[in-house]
């Protein structure tokens, strides 16, 4: 009789956190299925005029030519009183490859809009499963194109570009970094990847470790990542641009500053990625937050460890672009 594979013991919650954690209870995807992507879909997102609220920032929306020439859109964030060239923020929003939109987590963009006077430009990907691999990665790659190209009316500095995602959107900024590289595209100025959804193998002792515990476990993974990939998640047949973890060649990339928490799905894949930056002569930052789940720095930022990580994640981009 063959012995009972055992699953690995997870890591502890922050105690913090963990308090915090119990009223999250059926707003975010823990164990979602297929089936749940429209419920979870349907949550509702703070508008962009909620997020910023009362400071001089104003937010453009044009339409621009995605993959293969499909409309998609994208929003700009600026200074109200915006006019000398500055540096350039292109977010990829979080949610699993199948959720929200890219107004989520936008409250950083303004912040970094008012206090480096940045010009962010956020993208409106199309979302899996109905817009399977490459069109996501690729419509990222277009609007940061889009950006790129349209850099001096936007009064963008265009060698001062940094990419910017968490979760899914981290792994799409990793895909689409690795396209700019490739394909002798936009020259990024840094990528700043948040908890990154980078490896569809879901192999790493930290997936096995957050199954029906936390945000986002080892199943709400393998749904994300069914719904882009589709039969093809897991094999040898998925590029490097759709699970960035894949590329054994991690040369060429710029500065780049990675976190994650300790106690979720993502953490091994997210230091395996730092290490391989490294080992190909790479500058990486890496933070592990000790007890830390999934996306803890937008959902709790009262938390003394989310204030902890959101500071060193604005201390990097001050040393960035100063």
């Amino acid at each position: 009789m063959s012995a009972t594979k055992k699953k690995p013991t997870p890591t502890p919650f922050e105690p913090e956190l963990a308090q915090i954690l119990p009223a999250f209870a059926g707003f975010t995807p823990l164990q979602m299925t297929a089936d749940q992507i429209e419920r979870y879909r349907a949550m509702p997102i703070p508008s962009i005029a909620e997020q910023i609220g009362d400071r001089p920032v104003q937010c453009v929306d044009f339409t621009i030519p995605g993959y293969q020439g499909a409309d998609i859109a994208v929003s700009v964030i600026s200074r109200k009183d915006h006019a000398k060239p500055g540096p350039g923020i292109y977010h990829v929003h979080g949610g699993g490859m199948v959720m929200a939109n890219r107004f989520a987590g936008a409250s950083d963009l303004v912040a970094w809009a008012m206090k480096f006077d940045a010009v962010c430009v956020t993208v409106e990907y199309r979302r899996a499963p109905e817009h399977p691999d490459p069109i996501p990665v690729e419509d990222c790659y277009a609007g940061l194109a889009w950006m790129a190209a349209h850099a001096e009316e936007l009064r963008i500095q265009p060698e001062r570009i940094i990419i910017f995602g968490g979760s899914a959107g981290g792994g799409l900024s990793a895909g689409t970094t690795l396209l700019a590289r490739d394909r002798q595209g936009p020259k990024l100025f840094g990528q700043l990847l948040q908890c990154p959804m980078i490896d569809d193998r879901n192999e790493t002792v930290s997936s096995h470790q957050f199954q029906g515990i936390g945000i986002w476990d080892r199943l709400s993974n393998l749904t994300g990542w069914t719904a882009l990939l589709g039969d093809r998640r897991g094999t040898g047949d998925v590029s490097i641009y759709a699970a960035p973890a894949r590329a054994t060649d991690l040369s060429g990339l710029p500065p780049t500053f990675i976190d994650v928490g300790a106690a979720e799905v993502f953490r091994d894949e997210a230091v395996a990625y730092a290490s391989a930056i490294w080992a190909a002569g790479g500058d990486a930052e890496l933070h592990v937050w000790g007890g830390a789940f999934h996306g803890f720095s937008q959902i709790a930022p009262g938390a003394a460890i989310s204030q902890a990580a959101n500071a060193a994640r604005e201390a990097w981009l001050e040393r960035l672009l100063r």
